[in-house]
């Protein structure tokens, strides 16, 4: 390609498969015209014109005659192109995306981060991609059961994960400490289970006996705000997947229905984390209850799937329950393990029997696993393994790769406060979600990969925005662009930059990230270089080589930095990024021996 070196300033994540740069630049200003192709297209340039307006403020009049000089969305039927690939094609006379309806919307996301310069005047290389993606599931997770957050923070979530290629949103709604949704059978799970009266302050073992905070938290969605959600997701080809969890998880239901239970109550709503002892017993008058409710969902949600949990289920309720006991000897049931497993079956074969899919964390394999479900695997990836060994689809979603509520850096007192663990950026981007030890058949059963955001220890939008990004962006690439087409250095120098720019202007709090540090020694002087790369364009970096603080008043970086003989004493540089709409980032340490 003669203009491969070229291609390399193609500042797109995820990744597209083949770009091929062209020569000269399209300009759009207020005065350009969109042409949409079909009724499709004419949806997708509103969604266009959204999102431009977000970023630039301004919108452009939609056409639906040929015109030079414009921008044509133009959707093919899924015969024609592969679901969710597109074709972009820019030249100094206009712009040209076709594709399948979701495809034709993903061109335009990519047309999005190849625009730059002032909002009146914008710019677009000369180029030609080739898209599609390399996995069909793409999703993000979030609990908004530990701490709720509003429609229009979801909906932020949401118009971010469009930009990235997202498609799939599972949305965890209920668990021991508030359920979400509201169900019109059963009221009493919205005036009593949303609601705890207090939560633990600091992490899970900084205070013993815990300290509460004393406030009364939580919410729910109204059956309208949730079908506004999926709509609103639809429309930006991302599929809501709702999460009722059993047959643990559920101590919040059971302060509201205690004939539920095992007989272990009084039932409080706790405001402490962790796994919890109390289970639904697997009584008739429970699966009539978990029926009834999943009726209601699946009228919300038409997702083919519904996720049951069916994670982190102690059984030592029932291994004491009498009603428990008798149906494991009825149904000549070996453990509480294969209870479990009848359980979750006999809520599979009703989803099955309304068109539905079960997924569940990879805990569903203990016992059997259930005809037809799909393995989210998290525990790792041995669960996964083993489930596309018996023929079962899986998403990958294992703790050590995928779980963006984990630290990001290792000295947790530089971090707000997380659950734990320690997951830089790069780890999630060099993640691959195919094991290799599969069977090139066995492999086909991997659908995708999912990131996980557990809200233990987020009780603020900001600080969700915070965790959430800009990991996400490399769980976007893990998703969408195949391995052999990945290169760390690549994303984090080159592209990065440009979209964190633009998540600046879309008001995402990301977190800025630690700057790619190199040191060597200088010839000349032979005392050691520091060379420090910002990840945000047009950044500032700030910094201190006597281990004091470092803030906006330190020294300006202007280049690599000589450091100070020390006569073979330890040095501490440190050193801040300053955004260009002056967000600054935490403090970094460099320890030079």
């Amino acid at each position: 390609m003669a203009n491969a070196q070229l291609a390399n300033d193609v500042t797109i994540i995820p990744k597209p498969a083949a770009v091929q740069r062209g020569t000269g630049t399209f300009k759009i200003n207020k005065n350009t015209r969109i042409i949409a192709k079909g009724n499709d297209a004419k949806k997708v340039a509103e969604l266009f014109n959204y999102f431009l307006n977000k970023k630039y403020g301004f919108v452009l009049k939609v056409e639906n005659n040929a015109a030079s000089g414009a921008i044509v969305l133009n959707t093919l039927p899924a015969v024609k192109m592969p679901s969710e690939s597109y074709q972009l094609k820019v030249t100094s006379n206009g712009i040209n995306i076709e594709g399948e309806r979701s495809g034709v919307f993903y061109g335009v996301q990519s047309l999005l981060q190849l625009m730059d310069g002032p909002d009146n005047q914008l710019s677009v290389p000369a180029v030609t991609i080739k898209d599609q993606p390399n996995f069909a599931y793409r999703g993000m997770m979030l609990d908004v059961c530990r701490h709720f957050f509003e429609v229009d923070e979801l909906k932020k979530i949401l118009d971010v994960m469009a930009y990235l290629k997202l498609n799939r949103f599972h949305w965890h709604l209920t668990d021991d400490q508030g359920w979400r949704l509201e169900i019109k059978k059963y009221p009493k799970l919205t005036t009593i289970s949303a609601w705890r009266d207090s939560s633990i302050i600091g992490g899970y073992n900084d205070f013993k006996p815990f300290i509460y905070d004393g406030k009364r938290t939580g919410g729910f969605y109204t059956q309208d705000q949730a079908r506004a959600i999926v709509k609103y997701a639809a429309e930006r080809n991302i599929e809501v997947i709702p999460e009722i969890e059993m047959p643990g998880h559920c101590t919040a239901v059971l302060a509201a229905y205690p004939e539920l239970g095992n007989g272990t109550g009084p039932y409080h709503v706790p405001g402490f984390w962790g796994v919890h002892r109390t289970i639904y017993n697997p009584g008739e008058p429970t699966f009539e209850f978990l029926e009834n409710v999943l009726k209601e969902v699946m009228a919300i949600f038409p997702s083919k799937y519904i996720h049951i949990g069916g994670d982190e289920v102690p059984k030592d309720e029932w291994k004491t329950s009498a009603l428990a006991q008798k149906i494991i000897a009825d149904n000549h049931l070996k453990d509480e393990d294969a209870l479990q497993s009848w359980f979750i079956s006999k809520i599979e074969k009703f989803l099955n029997q309304n068109g539905r899919n079960l997924i569940g964390w990879d805990e569903i394999l203990e016992g059997g696993l259930a005809p037809n479900a799909t393995v989210m695997s998290w525990r790792g990836e041995q669960g996964g393994i083993q489930a596309a060994k018996e023929n079962h689809h899986v998403i990958m979603s294992p703790g050590g790769y995928m779980y963006i509520d984990h630290a990001q850096a290792k000295d947790n007192k530089t971090e707000p406060l997380a659950i734990g663990g320690f997951l830089p950026l790069n780890t999630v981007y060099n993640y691959h979600p195919v094991p290799e030890v599969l069977t090139p058949e066995q492999q086909k059963y991997i659908l995708g990969v999912q990131a996980n955001m557990w809200t233990e220890y987020v009780p603020t939008n900001q600080k969700l925005e915070y965790m959430v990004f800009p990991r996400l962006l490399a769980v976007a690439e893990v998703g969408w662009t195949k391995p052999e087409n990945k290169d760390f250095d690549d994303f984090s120098k080159k592209r990065l930059p440009k979209v964190l720019l633009d998540m600046e202007k879309f008001g995402i709090n990301y977190r800025i990230p630690e700057g790619a540090v190199l040191i060597d020694n200088d010839q000349q002087t032979g005392r050691k270089k520091l060379t420090i790369t910002s990840f945000v364009a047009d950044s500032k970096i700030y910094y201190t080589v006597d281990g004091y603080k470092a803030d906006n008043t330190a020294n300006l970086y202007t280049g690599p930095i000589l450091l100070p003989f020390t006569n073979n004493r330890p040095i501490t540089v440190k050193y801040v990024i300053v955004t260009p709409l002056n967000r600054m980032s935490n403090e970094f340490n460099i320890n030079i021996k």
